[in-house]
């Protein structure tokens, strides 16, 4: 019986896609809703190599996710507490509890404990404080791996695709048979290097994800794989061609929607993970699209 209301707090969590990982390990675990693989080495030996292809396997490892909108949730948020499968809700213990003459006891103090909790993705008021006579299922993270605690570690990082930089820039046209230049601006989130920490009481994972390539899908059946960021174009250079990732068009991209390519740009991120006595990888993709119109250049002979 919820006897205090809450008022509802969105709780969002980052979609991890992924290609799989690879490494020698003990366990490679695919949680459901997501593609992300997760690889999990035991002992002191060195992070598993993250690698291209689905992974599959079940080693138990723990992933919360919610019921009512299929996202993967962090088993355990600092503010709202631990989070349960059963009603889809976080839980934590109020301390210092409520005194024994408080209607939150329900006549049954000093037996159980009060709850707060918070129900994401529930309409209206999806939580408040609750007696319960012993704690929820998944509170207190029994059964929480180090895997599982550094996949909550990669949603805090807030990776992304590329920031595209593009010759022609946007609003101007290219010419067929011209350089065009690919580059991603450099921060933390869009190339690397980002670390972060994910903790619960008696248990830290720290991961560090660094990109390692980015697939530029050109709009016009032509990939382009690039191991850097690329060089970001000046107009000293001129007609010059990229010295680290660009493409040439050899058609225009009249007859497309809009007589613009479709240029998606995809960032496979390495991830490595340490704690809890364990190592691990994970690789994770993001995407960024954008448009680029490339003309002809019509020369007139008379």
């Amino acid at each position: 019986m919820l006897t205090r209301a809450l008022l509802v707090a969105s709780v969002a969590v980052a979609a991890l896609v992924g290609t799989g990982a690879q490494a020698h390990a003990n366990s490679v675990y695919c949680p459901p809703n997501s593609q992300v693989c997760i690889v999990t080495v035991t002992g002191p030996g060195g992070p598993g190599v993250g690698g291209a292809g689905g992974a599959s396997g079940s080693s138990g490892a723990p992933v919360c996710t919610n019921d009512l909108t299929s996202q993967i949730m962090p088993c355990y948020d600092p503010t709202w507490g631990w989070w349960s499968g059963r009603d889809d809700c976080y839980y934590k213990r109020i301390a210092p509890p409520p005194p024994a003459t408080s209607p939150d006891w329900a006549g049954h103090f000093p037996n159980g404990a009060i709850y707060s909790s918070i129900c994401p993705g529930v309409a209206g008021t999806g939580g408040g404080w609750t007696w319960l006579p012993n704690p929820p299922p998944g509170y207190g993270g029994v059964g929480l791996t180090p895997a599982a605690l550094a996949q909550q570690a990669v949603s805090t990082m807030r990776l992304q695709g590329p920031a595209i930089g593009m010759t022609p820039s946007a609003g101007k046209t290219g010419l067929v048979g011209l350089p065009v230049w690919l580059w991603t601006a450099v921060t933390p989130t869009t190339w690397g290097p980002a670390t972060a920490t994910a903790a619960v009481p008696g248990l830290s994972v720290t991961a560090v994800a660094h990109a390692k390539r980015i697939v530029w899908d050109m709009g016009d059946g032509h990939v382009v794989t690039c191991a850097n960021p690329g060089t970001q174009y000046l107009q000293s250079r001129g007609a010059a061609a990229s010295p680290t990732c660009g493409y040439v068009y050899a058609a225009s991209s009249a007859g497309q929607p809009g007589s613009e390519y479709v240029v998606t740009a995809t960032t496979t991120w390495d991830v490595t993970w340490v704690g809890g006595g364990q190592s691990g990888a994970l690789t994770v993709t993001r995407m960024s699209t954008t448009r680029v119109r490339i003309g002809e250049l019509q020369v007139l002979v008379s």
